[in-house]
C-alpha cells in the first residue's frame, strides 16, 4: 500500500513537473515570438501628431531611447514650423503623462495675464466670433517653460536632440505643406505686415502650398534655447528682443512677465468611464466638461445597436442635450488660483450626470433659459500629440497660440509668433488678473484600464471637446474602429446652442432632430482634429486625422 502511495505521488510530482515546464515554455515563446500584429498598426511604440512629418520625427526620438516626453516634445517642436497658425513656442500647452508605473501628473504651461494689460480689455470683446489679432491680446507664452519641466521629470535623451529636427527644417526650409499653405490667405496687410513679411515671396506674393518656406531667426533662438536650455528664452537677449517686438507693436509684456513665468505640476483627475479610468486636466482645462457630457452619455448605456436610425436620433438627442447643459457650466471653469475647485469637482461626479440627465425630456429639447447659458465667443485653433512609448507610459499634450497665428503678431528678432490667448477671457469672467491662465477647452486624455491603454486629444478651439467626445462615444461604445470613430461626423454644439452638422452626418437623424426642437445652425469649416494612439492585445493602433491630413507613425 505504501509503494502505491509513493508511486501515486511520484506521478502527481511528475505532472506538476510537466505542467510548469509547458508554462515557462509558453512564456519563453512568447518572448522569442510576439503578437503578430495587422499591417496598419505597430508592436513596440506609436506617435499621431498634425503631421506625418512630425510623427516620424517624435517616432526617430523614441526609437533613439528617448521617453514618451521625449517624443511629445520633439513632434510639438516640429508642429510649430509644419502648422505654426496653430502652435508654436510663443503659445503655451498642457501635458497629460502616464509614467510607465500608470501614475499619471498634469504639466501645465497656458500662457498667463502680464502683470500690465488694459484693464478695459474684455469691453472690447467681440459678440460674435471673429479672428482677434493685436498685441493687446498676448498672454505670457509657457511654451518652453513646459517643455522644461516635463523633460526634467521625464525625460531620457539630451534636451538638445530634441531641438536638432525643428532647427535643420526651419534653417533649410521645406515646401509649405497644404494645411499651412490653407490658412497663410488668412493673413491680412493691414496690422499684420511683418506676419505677412516672413509668409511672402521676394516679390511679396503671399506663399502658397508647395513654395519653399524658411523660419531661419526662429532656427537661431532654438538653437540658442536648445544651448542654454528654458532660461534661454524667460531671460537674456532672446527675452529683451521679444519684449522689444511685442512693445513696439503695442503690447504690454515685460521681461519681468517672462522671467516670472512659472509651470504647475498636478495629478491628473481621474473619473471612471466604464471599464477605464479615465484620466483629465482639472481647470482651467476642459477635461471636466468632457467628462460630464461622457458620464451623463454613459448613463443611457449605448452599444453598436443605439446607430439604428430610430435609436441613432434618441442618442444624439441626448448627446446635443448634453453639450446644452455643459455650455452653461463653462462659466464655472476656472484657474483655481483665482476660484474654488468644489463645484468643479461636482461636475465630474456621476451624481451631477445623473442630475443633468433626469432634466433631459425624451420627446423633444427643452426651453432655451434652462441650460443658463452664458454669451460666449466660440474659438479655433490648436494642435495635439499623443505619443506610447515602449515601457507603457503615454503623454497626451495638447499646445495653442489660440486662434488662426495666434495674435498675428510676429517678433522678427526672434522669429516667434506671439499667441491671442487672452481673448479666450471673453464671454467666460468679468474680470482678470495679472498671474491668470484662461479658461480652455483644451483636454489631454489617457484612458487605461487593466488590458487597454488609449491617449487621445482633440484640436479645434470650442470644437476640442467635441472631437473628443464624438471619438470615445463611436469608439467605446457604438463599436466603432479607432479610424472610424475619429473620421465619423461630428456635431458641434456652438456657444449659442445651436447644433451644427458636419457634412456627412446622417441627413435623417439631422431632420429628426430639428423636429424635436433643436436649432440647426450653419459654420464653414470644422475645426475638430483628434490624434490618439491605442495599445490593446500588444498591438498598437495609432491614427492622425485626415481633417489635418495628418499621418502617425510608429515602429
Amino acid at each position: 500500500m505504501a509503494r502505491s502511495k509513493a508511486k501515486v505521488y511520484a506521478c502527481c510530482a511528475l505532472m506538476l513537473l510537466c505542467v510548469v515546464a509547458v508554462i515557462v515554455c509558453i512564456a519563453l515563446l512568447a518572448k522569442v515570438s510576439p503578437v503578430k500584429c495587422p499591417d496598419d498598426t505597430f508592436s513596440r511604440a506609436a506617435v499621431a501628431a498634425d503631421s506625418g512629418r512630425c510623427s516620424q520625427i517624435g517616432r526617430d526620438i523614441l526609437q533613439r531611447g528617448g521617453s514618451a516626453v521625449d517624443g511629445a516634445i520633439a513632434a510639438l517642436l516640429c508642429t510649430s514650423v509644419m502648422n505654426p497658425q496653430s502652435m508654436g513656442i510663443g503659445g503655451g500647452s498642457i501635458f497629460t503623462v502616464m509614467d510607465s508605473s500608470g501614475k499619471v501628473k498634469i504639466i501645465n504651461s497656458r500662457e498667463t495675464v502680464p502683470r500690465n494689460f488694459k484693464t478695459d480689455l474684455l469691453q472690447s470683446c467681440p459678440k460674435t466670433f471673429q479672428m482677434m489679432a493685436g498685441s493687446h491680446w498676448i498672454g505670457v507664452p509657457g511654451e518652453i517653460r513646459g517643455y522644461e519641466k516635463a523633460h526634467k521629470l521625464y525625460g531620457k535623451l539630451p534636451w538638445a536632440d530634441l531641438f536638432q529636427p525643428t532647427i535643420k527644417l526651419a534653417r533649410e526650409g521645406f515646401p509649405v505643406p497644404l494645411v499651412q499653405g490653407r490658412y497663410i490667405s488668412y493673413i491680412d496687410s493691414n496690422e499684420t505686415q511683418k506676419l505677412r513679411e516672413l509668409f511672402s515671396d521676394q516679390n511679396g506674393n503671399l506663399l502658397k502650398a508647395g513654395d519653399m518656406v524658411k523660419f531661419e531667426k526662429l532656427a537661431d533662438t532654438l538653437e540658442v534655447i536648445a544651448k542654454k536650455g528654458a532660461d534661454g528664452f524667460y531671460t537674456g537677449r532672446i527675452a529683451e528682443d521679444l519684449i522689444s517686438d511685442i512693445q513696439e507693436a503695442g503690447g504690454t509684456l515685460t521681461v519681468q512677465d517672462l522671467a516670472e513665468y512659472a509651470v504647475t505640476v498636478t495629478d491628473a483627475w481621474a473619473v471612471p468611464l466604464g471599464e477605464y479610468q479615465m484620466y483629465i486636466p482639472p481647470p482651467p482645462a476642459g477635461g471636466i466638461i468632457l467628462s460630464l457630457i461622457l458620464n451623463v452619455m454613459k448613463g443611457y448605456h449605448l452599444s453598436s445597436a443605439s446607430l439604428s436610425v430610430e435609436q441613432k436620433t434618441r442618442a444624439y438627442h441626448h448627446y446635443i442635450e448634453a453639450f446644452k447643459f455643459a455650455n452653461g457650466l463653462k462659466k464655472h471653469i476656472r484657474d483655481p488660483q483665482f476660484s474654488s475647485e468644489q463645484m468643479a469637482k461636482k461636475f465630474t461626479t456621476d451624481s451631477f450626470a445623473d442630475h443633468i440627465r433626469s432634466l433631459i425630456r425624451e420627446d423633444r429639447a427643452l426651453d432655451p433659459e434652462v441650460y443658463n447659458i452664458t454669451p460666449s465667443v466660440d474659438g479655433v485653433g490648436t494642435t495635439h500629440v499623443s505619443v506610447l512609448a515602449e515601457d507603457g507610459s503615454a503623454v497626451s499634450a495638447t499646445s495653442t497660440i489660440n486662434h488662426i497665428f495666434g495674435s498675428k503678431i510676429f517678433s522678427p528678432r526672434t522669429g516667434i509668433i506671439l499667441n491671442n490667448e487672452l481673448s479666450d477671457f471673453c464671454g467666460r469672467v468679468e474680470e482678470m488678473f495679472p498671474g491668470e491662465q484662461p479658461p480652455s477647452s483644451m483636454a489631454p486624455t489617457v484612458l487605461k484600464s487593466p488590458s487597454k491603454t488609449l491617449v487621445i486629444g482633440s484640436t479645434g478651439g470650442s470644437m476640442i471637446t467635441t472631437g473628443l467626445a464624438s471619438a470615445l462615444m463611436n469608439h467605446l461604445w457604438f463599436g466603432k474602429s479607432l479610424k472610424e470613430a475619429i473620421a465619423a461626423p461630428v456635431v458641434f454644439v456652438d456657444s449659442q446652442n445651436a447644433a451644427k452638422f458636419e457634412p456627412r452626418f446622417d441627413k435623417d437623424v439631422i431632420e429628426a432632430l430639428v423636429a424635436l426642437g433643436h436649432e440647426q445652425g450653419t459654420t464653414k469649416h470644422f475645426f475638430n482634429v483628434v490624434n490618439a494612439v491605442e495599445k490593446q492585445d500588444g498591438c498598437i493602433c495609432a491614427v492622425s486625422d485626415a481633417r489635418k491630413m495628418g499621418e502617425a507613425a510608429g515602429y
